[in-house]
């Protein structure tokens, strides 16, 4: 049986999509529909994984308590990667919002469990970081299906995996990938927050392209 036919137009709203994606930490507080959000975890689901071994595990913040211990951890590990700049630059990054964690309605933090059985080690035997990498491409997923809904997320990636780990009691074959803050955007912008701001430029795809 052949899957669903996929026409030129798929493209165009493809690509309006791709460049639609931003890394979000301005929320608004209302809360997401809980049934956007089992729509969301299913669709990361459908991410395609090393060995068909679906590794990623999506760990909700629901506690208030645990939510603001997270927000501290961070806010210490943004002001200890500030330390590496200087002069205008720290100016500017001390200006950043990094992370959404008190504000968006619904926060995870996203793992890899590198002990899986699913999938029987297939690919992951000589490379096992494809497990990572699999799950990276299921948070993806989970960002681009968000913004067909109208829904934001940042991925949160200043923090110590192993203080995260602790708060959260991961079993110790998970690797933690980051925090993923999910909520409407305070307003929709035409170009990334640290392109705006004039922290970095996207450069031409031709730049990352080497041949041989």
């Amino acid at each position: 049986m052949s899957g669903p036919a996929i026409t030129p137009i798929d493209s165009a709203a493809f690509e309006a999509l791709v460049r639609a994606r931003r890394d979000v930490r301005h929320f608004r507080t209302d809360p997401l529909d809980e049934s956007d959000v089992e729509w969301l975890l299913s669709m990361a689901h459908r991410a395609p994984s090393v060995g068909l071994s679906q590794p990623w595990r999506f760990v909700r913040i629901e506690t208030a308590g645990l939510r603001e211990r997270l927000a501290r951890h961070v806010d210490a590990q943004v002001s200890a990667a500030g330390e590496a700049y200087e002069g205008d630059q720290d100016r500017l990054y001390r200006s950043l919002k990094l992370h959404g964690l008190r504000e968006a309605p619904v926060l995870f933090a996203v793992y890899c469990d590198e002990g899986t059985e699913t999938g029987h080690h297939l690919g992951a035997v000589t490379m096992p970081e494809a497990r990572r990498y699999s799950c990276v491409m299921a948070v993806h997923t989970l960002w681009l299906a968000a913004r067909t809904r109208g829904i934001g997320m940042g991925w949160v990636s200043i923090m110590e995996s192993e203080d995260v780990d602790a708060m959260l009691d991961i079993p110790a074959n998970w690797a933690c990938l980051g925090l993923l803050c999910l909520g409407r955007p305070e307003s929709e912008e035409d170009a990334p927050e640290l392109e705006r701001r004039g922290w970095e430029q996207r450069t031409d795809w031709r730049s990352v392209v080497v041949k041989r």
